[in-house]
């Protein structure tokens, strides 16, 4: 199978991008081909292109969650195209579901790996220019987190700013306003939730913002959505509860159900109650209005780096 390498230039601050092509032009494979995106949703056009004319090929997203994102959209619906990462962005929080026999950065594994079947989240968003829909693979965030994910591409911009650091200093920033959603949240076709919250994780897997474990009950395999529905706490209790929720622990502590909900569903609908709001789709800010999510079971076959037989065990690879 062809391997075509998909390079974000501008992922990451482009620090790694010159040396990245350096090494994949040193390969000595001749089925390797590198693809440099040009703007934002081109990797998406470039890779269904492709599948449409040729089929399916292995594609290896370089850049952060939203460069994986755009090329997961390319391939959906090409049962024979396979997606790895060499997660050389700000956040990489999808390939964090995974314990690899080598680095994700192994240009070598991944051209030789293997692949799983794994979950994506199909949504659906009206908004003032019509209609938009697609996937997800790892997370949704309504809410506190799409605010700090918003402030985030903005601080990491700036000069001696890492992407953790832009991230911490992004969260306290925004707990000074404490703007979350107002919000009404369907599930399975019940009503969960009606009015303020602080925010809403709608997740497959278990990270976000550069390694916080949001959503420890999730799982890429499970055919199951889960959501996180935080309470509009207050600033002196969620600087408590910060430390817990960085680490995925924090559904351990005495009486966490009057603070955060998290259950699994197939499908959920989330309604601006104030008429709009902000969704941070895999680590990119789209505006939207009523939106509706539903997993989509082994949408996608992703490229573990260095595994290399076939019936792999999957305990041995997920986190």
């Amino acid at each position: 199978m062809k391997t075509i390498f998909i390079i974000n230039p501008c992922a990451g601050q482009g620090n790694k991008t010159d040396a990245l092509i350096d090494k994949i032009n040193r390969m000595s494979y001749n089925d390797v081909e590198i693809y440099i995106t040009k703007a934002v949703g081109d990797a998406t056009r470039y890779v269904r292109g492709y599948c449409r004319t040729y089929g399916g090929a292995r594609f290896i997203a370089c850049g952060g969650d939203g460069t994986f994102s755009e090329v997961l959209n390319g391939v959906v619906g090409c049962d024979d195209a396979e997606i790895g990462v060499i997660p050389i962005g700000t956040g990489n929080d999808f390939c964090r579901n995974f314990i690899s026999d080598s680095s994700f950065e192994d240009i070598d594994a991944q051209i030789n790996g293997e692949s799983v079947k794994c979950d994506a989240i199909r949504y659906t968003t009206e908004t003032d220019k019509g209609i938009i829909s697609g996937y997800c693979a790892n997370m949704f965030n309504i809410g506190f987190d799409c605010n700090v994910a918003d402030l985030t591409s903005k601080m990491k911009t700036k000069p001696l700013i890492s992407g953790s650091m832009a991230y911490l200093l992004s969260i306290f920033t925004t707990l000074i306003t404490k703007k979350g959603a107002n919000l009404k949240i369907d599930m399975d076709g019940a009503e969960m939730h009606r009015g303020k919250l602080l925010l809403t994780s709608i997740a497959n897997g278990c990270y976000c913002g550069g390694g916080i474990k949001s959503n420890p009950l999730a799982s890429i395999r499970d055919g199951r959505i889960n959501v996180n529905i935080v309470k509009n706490v207050s600033r002196t209790r969620f600087l408590y509860l910060f430390p817990y929720y960085m680490k995925g622990t924090f559904l351990k502590l005495k009486n966490i159900h009057k603070v955060v909900h998290s259950t699994n569903c197939r499908e959920m609908v989330v309604t601006p109650i104030d008429g709009a709001m902000r969704i941070c789709v895999d680590g990119e800010i789209i505006d939207a209005g009523r939106s509706r999510f539903e997993i989509c079971p082994e949408a996608f076959n992703f490229v573990i780096p260095g595994v290399r037989k076939k019936n792999i065990a999957l305990d041995k690879i997920l986190v």
